[in-house]
């Protein structure tokens, strides 16, 4: 058995030539779910504020591939100051690597207000990934000047899996690499993007951080290309449930030039990933709904609209933080989180005592995000 690391293919992007009978069957699909989904997306009004667990959630699994071991739950809890004994470091050292994924998502997508995707925006990005989290000491926003590898934990580089593009030919690939991003005329989107991908992650062009950058690459080039609304579409729950096919598709592509077997494994996974996302979102959009009548009919209050948006928002939080960002006056603030209490919408993670805040979760939302009943 062969057990030498695999090399990245120098001088073999893009691919010369593709098995297109093999992927035109499955790019239609793919594409008519991806406009199925957008369809939704562009008739949500908020979809920012309803799909904001949805955005969390993608981070999540996206450093899970990474090996974090924290829920969304955790990192909101975290987030709204949770004190629970079960928070520990290293789960709170795990929020934080999340929550920087969900910050340089909302960078990106500022920046390409002004300007098109580019290596500049993605450098921008892996520094603040990387903000006081692993490889904060690794040079973040900056590309390596050493050779690095991908293998399990502590294993020397001839004990690898994968061997990267050496240092001295990194500025050349990454150079050629957004040369191909910025190609408009190639034959499919989809394909494109697919073969953006596994450049990038075989590229591995920093020292950490390569698999969420490359990860968060992909709605945001679905966005600047139109083929979504907003760049609010979750892959990595399809790359974490086939994480081994995954590793070994975009091993393949430099071990067997197989670039067309990795393209078929990424269009399965934008169709299979288009239909969850839009029942996820349909789902979020069908419980918006139902309790935007619920809040109305329960408080009576000119409030109740910006109390629902901000538990959709923040569907983890401290009764202060729904007061003071929800702009809803104290009593009446308190009034709505006893009623839905009360109503059993909201659950409390967290009693308040004393100069302590009571922590409250927005169970049913947190239930669709995981896809599961985790509360």
């Amino acid at each position: 058995m062969n057990t030498k690391p695999v090399q990245y293919h120098l001088g073999k992007f893009p691919p010369k030539e593709l098995d297109w009978p093999r992927l035109i069957p499955l790019i239609g699909p793919a594409s008519a779910g991806l406009a199925r989904y957008d369809g939704l997306l562009s008739a949500i009004p908020n979809a920012h504020v309803l799909l904001s667990p949805l955005t969390t959630q993608e981070a999540v699994l996206s450093s899970k591939i990474e090996g974090t071991h924290v829920t969304i739950g955790e990192v909101l809890e975290i987030e709204a100051g949770g004190e629970s004994e079960a928070l520990t470091q290293p789960k709170r050292d795990d929020a934080e690597e999340v929550l920087n994924y969900r910050k340089a998502m909302r960078s990106c997508i500022g920046e390409m207000e002004h300007r098109p995707l580019s290596q500049q925006i993605l450098r921008g990005a892996h520094a603040m990934l990387m903000q006081g989290v692993r490889g904060r000491d690794k040079s973040p926003g900056n590309y390596r000047n050493e050779q690095n590898w991908i293998g399990r934990k502590g294993c020397t580089i001839e004990q690898a899996s994968f061997v990267p593009i050496a240092p001295t030919h990194l500025r050349g690939g990454m150079d050629d690499w957004e040369r191909y991003l910025g190609n408009t005329g190639e034959l499919d989107v989809l394909v494109q993007l697919a073969i953006l991908h596994v450049e990038f992650e075989a590229l591995h062009p920093f020292m950490d951080g390569n698999g969420r950058l490359g990860r968060m690459l992909l709605p945001l080039y679905l966005f600047q290309r139109k083929l979504l609304a907003s760049p609010d579409f979750y892959m990595s729950g399809y790359l974490e449930a086939n994480r081994d096919e995954y590793q070994e598709r975009l091993r393949a592509v430099s071990r067997d030039d197989d670039w067309t077997g990795w393209c078929v494994f990424f269009l399965k996974g934008i169709q299979e990933q288009a239909a969850e996302n839009e029942s996820k979102a349909r789902s979020i959009l069908s419980l918006y709904n139902r309790v935007k009548t619920q809040m109305a009919d329960l408080t009576h209050s000119q409030h109740a609209i910006r109390a629902v948006d901000f538990i959709f928002e923040t569907p983890i939080f401290t009764s202060p933080q729904f007061t003071n960002y929800s702009s809803i006056p104290r009593p009446t603030a308190s009034r709505i989180l006893r009623i839905l209490g009360q109503e059993g919408l909201l659950l409390p993670l967290r009693k308040g005592k004393g100069r302590r805040s009571g922590v409250f979760m927005f169970r049913e939302l947190i239930n669709i995000t995981e896809g599961k009943d985790a509360f």
